[in-house]
């Protein structure tokens, strides 16, 4: 064997060990009665734009694509969707106390105007997430609006019954 074929053979066998290696992509459990749209009223046009736009990388229901289980694009886009989680996780907005939910919901509005979400190479590789300019409106009007408080106190903190809001 020529030195080209040992270090094609090196390349291969290092690329076949790097799939072994980095985090696993994950939907982690959740209680469904903690989601937002079961404890705020969201408007059907903005629940629609959120499970186009946001939810991959901001809910327990993220869409993982054949490529993101391949090495090393898996360690950028696990470590993507858990910061991403760890800032806001429409999957659990219901355990957020209310300043919590204040806060996140003037971020979602900012950040959307701002067109930093979703993430510019989210976008590269999704087109279809880019954000309207009436998409971001009806975003930003919602979140005018929206009360903070949940539909419902039976619905507010299901994993942490009795705990008051922040």
């Amino acid at each position: 064997m020529t030195r080209l074929h040992f270090t094609a053979l090196g390349l291969v066998l290092l690329v076949i060990g790097l799939q072994a290696t980095g985090p696993a992509p994950t939907n982690p459990s959740f209680d469904e009665r903690a989601t937002l749209e079961r404890t705020t009223a969201v408007p059907a046009d903005v629940a629609r734009t959120f499970a186009r736009a946001c939810n991959d990388c901001h809910s327990n229901q993220t869409n993982w694509r054949w490529y993101t289980y391949v090495a090393p694009i898996s360690w950028l886009t696990v470590g993507h969707v858990n910061q991403g989680r760890a800032e806001l996780n429409f999957s659990i907005w219901g355990t957020y106390g209310e300043r919590m939910r204040e806060t996140r919901l003037r971020a979602i509005c900012q950040q959307s105007r701002d067109e930093a979400m979703p993430l510019p190479s989210y976008v590269l590789v999704h087109p279809g997430a880019k954000l309207s300019p009436d998409e971001i409106r009806s975003i930003c009007e919602w979140t005018a609006t929206s009360s903070i408080t949940s539909q419902s106190d039976s619905h507010r903190s299901p994993t942490r019954p009795g705990r008051a809001s922040r």
